[in-house]
């Protein structure tokens, strides 16, 4: 299993909500800071990501996303 977390910028109230019908998002919320929400995403394969992300980027009003990976020590 590969968790990921994915950071998005993006304007939209309610952005978090619209990331947590994305298949694959186990938990989305806002934050403050640099960006507005994040999305926590459970996946089978590493190569899963970028499918994800890419839908992410679609939505309407995203202006970017950062993915961070979580490493097993």
């Amino acid at each position: 299993m590969v968790r990921a977390i994915i950071l998005v910028k993006s304007p939209k109230r309610l952005i978090a909500a619209r990331l947590r019908k994305i298949r694959y998002v186990s938990e989305s919320f806002p934050v403050s800071g640099q960006f507005d929400a994040v999305a926590v995403i459970d996946i089978e394969k590493l190569s899963q990501i970028k499918d994800i992300t890419t839908e992410i980027q679609k939505i309407t009003g995203v202006d970017r996303t950062e993915t961070m990976v979580e490493v097993d020590t």
